[in-house]
């Protein structure tokens, strides 16, 4: 099949979050498995810079088509979009696709672009990505956009995949508010288990931020206030493990200023860590913690307990798999319950083994990206014959 997918940042745009990197997984899988694969997207590579290189080019078998945007500002401080030429890539990627699939939903590139797919009867697909409470995130904005474009733009979409049941049941009930009709399914994000194989090793990451042979727990998320790195540090602070750390990676979104006067000598702060330097961190790390409220089904997880992590999640990561199949622990994302949790985990070692072995069993057995395109590949399929 020929399938296009229209997200507002790409590969090497790793900053904007998991997006990117389950954008990645699937269209690369796609493309294993025999699809003609394009991404149609813009050249934000941060908050501040654009990418480099070419506008058009094959990555790792997916042919990449970038729009510039006409202001890198307001990409990067009011996380807006502004893509010159994007209407006229479109329309001949366009005559040429069997499906397009849009990632996010509130999105300039969905309003230039999901009109002229309705006009060409291409079928829709709209992944949200964890994207569609209006509680979270800019919630004016959100409130906003809705009133606005939302009603229209849901309109055109034939299918919506949410990452979890929740994130389905509140796409159902947002399109009977606007008065959409869909249809619905739930596929979950995922990684490649070999990537997370062969990790560089334990010391090079520890000598360089000190770490010594302390257990370290890890998290790695956007400094973002609902990500809940604020809770995080007052728990590790609660929990007095002895000689413990905690290692904090990712790029300010707002969360830094907060929880600078809570750091001490036991905390480090990395920034954003990306490529290898983001495997080193899995590979230093004893346990990955995201106590975040708000989230789709969060990349990081997986890649974790692909590394052998245990992992700590809230139950706003979605992820109930994680203590069903012994994989770690779910609290709620408040002070004592996360320090009873560090506490429990990051002295044992045992313990720690133990689940991170079964961290690697449960993404094998559900979460890898050869069998979430397969269902993807079933569900594009599906749509052409309706046609």
């Amino acid at each position: 099949m020929r399938l296009l997918h229209l997200t507002p940042y790409y590969v090497p745009a790793y900053a904007f979050g998991g997006v990117v990197r389950s954008v990645e997984g699937l269209t690369q899988a796609l493309a294993r498995r025999g699809h003609t694969v394009t991404v149609l997207t813009t050249d934000a590579l941060d908050q501040r810079h654009r990418c480099a290189g070419p506008l058009d080019e094959n990555r790792q078998g997916v042919r990449v088509v970038r729009a510039a945007n006409l202001s890198p500002w307001l990409r990067g401080r009011l996380n807006l979009s502004t893509p010159a030429r994007l209407v006229s890539l479109a329309r001949p990627l366009l005559q040429e696709a069997d499906s397009l699939h849009c990632h996010e939903f509130r999105t300039v590139e969905n309003l230039l672009v999901t009109p002229l797919a309705a006009r060409r009867s291409v079928p829709l697909v709209l992944s949200p990505h964890g994207t569609l409470a209006v509680d979270t995130g800019r919630s004016s904005v959100k409130a906003a956009w809705d009133r606005l474009f939302s009603p229209a733009a849901a309109r055109r979409f034939r299918h919506v995949v949410g990452l979890t049941e929740a994130e389905t049941d509140d796409a159902r009930a947002l399109w009977l508010r606007w008065g959409a009709a869909a249809d619905f399914s739930v596929i979950p994000n995922g990684v490649d288990p070999a990537d997370y194989r062969d990790l560089p090793g334990r010391a090079a990451f520890r000598q360089r931020y000190g770490l010594d042979d302390a257990p370290v727990c890890l998290f790695m998320a956007r400094l973002h206030p609902r990500k809940g790195v604020a809770v995080l540090v007052e728990a590790f602070r609660r929990a007095v493990v002895p000689g413990a750390r905690l290692v904090i990676a990712g790029p300010d979104e707002g969360a830094l200023a907060s929880i600078r006067p809570l750091l001490d000598d036991r905390m480090i702060v990395t920034g954003y860590l990306g490529g290898n330097d983001r495997l080193a961190a899995l590979a230093a790390a004893d346990v990955l913690a995201l106590p975040a409220v708000g989230e789709g089904l969060p990349m990081v997880v997986l890649e974790a307990m692909a590394a052998g992590l245990p992992v700590i999640v809230s139950p706003g990561c979605y992820l109930p798999e994680v203590t069903r199949h012994g994989a770690g622990l779910e609290v709620d994302p408040a002070v004592e319950p996360l320090a009873g949790a560090l506490a429990a985990l990051l002295p044992d070692a045992a313990l720690r083994e133990r689940m991170g072995t079964a961290a690697r069993a449960l993404v094998q057995a559900r979460f890898t990206w050869e069998a979430i395109a397969a269902q993807y590949e079933a569900l594009y399929l599906t749509l052409a014959d309706k046609m």
